[in-house]
């Protein structure tokens, strides 16, 4: 618990007390379950059975990003804690919403928002994997159209009667989503049929029924099944829209005996079979048929041509294609013979605009493509899709991760980077970099994206980058030990320098930001390269961050830190040659060319000179600096010294970062 800080806690469940908390080092939001254990055997045997459920991954299921056992002294009590994901929005609050306006839920997003539960179930009954705790506060809402299954819990936690019966009794609405057998503590995949049936039931009716009369319903139904009938024709009665298909489903869902209730599969399929029921989310048609025997053999047995004629000729069974995907992401580099033909990506790309919205073909398609790297992946027709799928899927942060991927790949082998600025790019991954700054992934594609835009283009409307510096500045202060961050945030920034993007009230804070990020990654020469770019792109505009620069703070002055880095790195041409063009924009200003003199560059600016005499820019850069040390220093005699000694060691200069030869057009040296 020492990793986080504590910020409310919420209203109990059923298991134990539930705290949002911010992680120290990351500041992103959480939140920890905390179940109390009776001994440390309770303790570890929940945690093992636990454990395997760390490595769930599925679009619409919310995992657990750690689990740890803590000692609280105050009470004498042993704590099972468990890291979930913090969202605001929860299937609980859009239901209590309806029911306050005594409004029907939008029959659409229902349907959407369903086929994304039905489909995360089926993925965890696959795995023999229960929820166990289905209830609508645990289908948490991550985005408008994006909902997440959460808060799964295990049989050493649901099983232990005193404890489950003093809490739950406490709060009898805790336990009446639970199906009958799961009262006596006996859980089958059939008991979270039943609880997702009880979740239907009650978005479907909070038009016209109170939570009480609800939950009293839900409890009279384990032993009086007819009660369901009334409310079923109440629906009908109402028009409320989908009421006949919840007349044929729901009393099959709500079966009291177990072995008479239907599946997850079956609920799908009889929800495709009714006219007035069309899932508008497309994963559902991944259950609507069972790939043939057939071609399960072909598809298990042959090789990837094999593999590719049944995809050609299965174009529109999304089931075949995952099935196909499936098989080839688990093939080696080798048995796949990469690299593949354009033949081959036109195949997925045809592939991933014919199933457009469903994710988990997307997620396939995207992992073969990325496979293909050092590929040529050009085209108009994959950057379309790419561009397509990402609207098609706004909160799937996964699959925007991998699109970002591909069309930094694509970008970098020479696209039409003004299609994509018109495309409103540009906007799309500053308002990820925003509202997903807590996914590291996320953050990273989407910067080394931008990057990859910025370098080579014409950047025809500057008016959508004008939030970039500001929100990469909050990233490296939400990432302040991430060197691999810093070193993609200083990219862009030196970039966004070079084109005028960043405005003049944050220049200093820009400098500011290249100098911590230099004392973090010293030993990283990208970072130092564009670092020291950066740093002179803004000296050259700017007095104040040329000063900025020069003057003593309490980690030392920028002087200070140039020589160390350039002590590290003196080996490196580019380091030396950066170094120099940062000298001479810092010369060109009479109160920072004083503290030049003071600071005893003059030797390691002849150090550089001589060390590089093959370089004549860089030895240009030299001769300037050292003219303007030479006229400058009586002048600068006369003034106040500054806290640095004439006889100071060499200043060490940061060496520059490894970058296209082709500045981004526009772009003054």
């Amino acid at each position: 618990m020492e990793n986080y800080k504590v910020l409310e806690e919420l209203n109990p469940g059923a298991l134990g007390v539930n705290l949002v908390v911010r992680e120290k080092e990351t500041k992103v939001k959480f939140v920890i379950k905390q179940v109390e254990c009776i001994d440390d055997h309770h303790a570890n045997e929940a945690l093992d059975e636990l454990m395997p459920l760390l490595k769930l991954r599925h679009a619409h299921i919310s995992i657990y990003h750690e689990m740890f056992i803590i000692w609280n002294g105050q009470t004498s009590s042993l704590f099972l804690c468990l890291v979930m994901d913090y969202s605001k929005g929860s299937f609980q609050k859009v239901i209590e919403k309806a029911r306050e306006k005594r409004a029907i839920i939008d029959s659409e997003w229902l349907q959407y928002m369903l086929s994304q539960v039905l489909d995360a179930l089926e993925y965890l009954h696959q795995r023999d994997i229960i929820h166990r705790n289905l209830k609508p506060s645990n289908i948490a809402l991550v985005g408008t159209n994006h909902c997440k299954l959460q808060d799964l819990s295990c049989n050493a936690l649901m099983t232990h009667r005193a404890k489950w019966n003093i809490r739950a009794e406490e709060d009898p609405f805790q336990k009446s989503w639970m199906a009958p057998e799961a009262l006596g503590f006996s859980f089958s995949p059939k008991a979270d049929v039943w609880s997702l049936g009880c979740i239907v039931l009650d978005m479907v009716s909070c038009s016209f029924m109170e939570a009480t009369e609800a939950m009293l319903l839900r409890k009279s139904i384990r032993s009086l099944p007819n009660k369901l009938g009334s409310v079923l024709r109440t629906l009908e009665e109402r028009r409320v829209p989908h009421a006949k298909t919840c007349s044929s489903v729901l009393p099959q869902m709500l079966q009291i005996d177990p072995s008479k209730r239907i599946t997850v599969r079956e609920v799908v399929q009889l929800t495709l079979m009714r006219s007035d029921f069309r899932p508008t989310s497309v994963s559902l048609l991944i259950h609507q048929r069972d790939v043939p025997e057939f071609i399960t053999a072909i598809i298990s047995e042959g090789h990837v041509a094999r593999l590719l004629e049944v995809m050609q000729n299965f174009p529109r069974r999304s089931e075949v294609q995952l099935k196909v995907m499936d098989r080839l992401l688990r093939m080696s580099d080798d048995q796949l013979g990469l690299p593949w033909s354009m033949g081959v990506v036109a195949v997925l790309v045809t592939i991933m605009k014919n199933h457009e919205r469903l994710l988990d073909i997307q997620l396939c398609a995207c992992a073969l493509l990325l496979r293909t790297l050092g590929q040529v992946l050009k085209g108009s027709s994959i950057t379309s899709v790419l561009l397509s799928v990402l609207r098609s899927h706004p909160e799937a942060q996964q699959l925007l991760v991998m699109v970002y991927s591909l069309l930094t790949i694509v970008c970098s082998q020479g696209c039409d980077s003004e299609e994509l600025q018109k495309a409103g790019l540009f906007t799309h991954i500053l308002e990820h970099l925003d509202t997903c700054s807590g996914n590291r992934e996320v953050c990273m594609a989407g910067l080394s994206l931008l990057w990859v835009l910025l370098v080579d283009a014409d950047i025809t409307e500057k008016a959508p980058l004008e939030k970039a510096p500001g929100l990469i500045a909050e990233l490296l202060a939400a990432y302040p030990v991430d060197t691999e961050m810093a070193e993609a945030g200083c990219a862009v920034l030196w970039l966004l320098s070079l084109l005028g993007c960043i405005p003049e009230h944050l220049l200093e804070e820009m400098v500011v930001l290249f100098l911590q990020s230099l004392r973090l990654c010293q030993d990283r020469i990208l970072l130092v390269n564009n670092a020291c770019r950066g740093l002179a792109s803004l000296v050259k505009v700017s007095e104040l961050a040329a000063l900025r620069v020069v003057v003593a703070e309490e980690k030392g002055s920028g002087l200070s830190l140039l020589r160390d880095t350039y002590e590290l790195h003196k080996d490196h041409p580019e380091v030396a040659e950066n170094v120099c063009l940062l000298l001479v924009h810092l010369a060109s200003y009479q109160d920072t060319l004083c503290e030049l003199v003071s600071s005893g560059i003059q030797p390691l600016v002849r150090e550089i000179k001589e060390r590089f005499t093959s370089s004549l820019e860089l030895v240009s850069y030299a001769e300037k600096v050292l003219q303007r040390l030479e006229a400058a220093r009586l002048p600068c005699s006369a003034q106040e010294p500054s806290a640095a000694a004439p006889g100071s060691p060499h200043l060490s200069v940061p060496a520059p970062c490894p970058v296209p030869s082709v500045l981004p057009r526009g772009a003054a040296c």
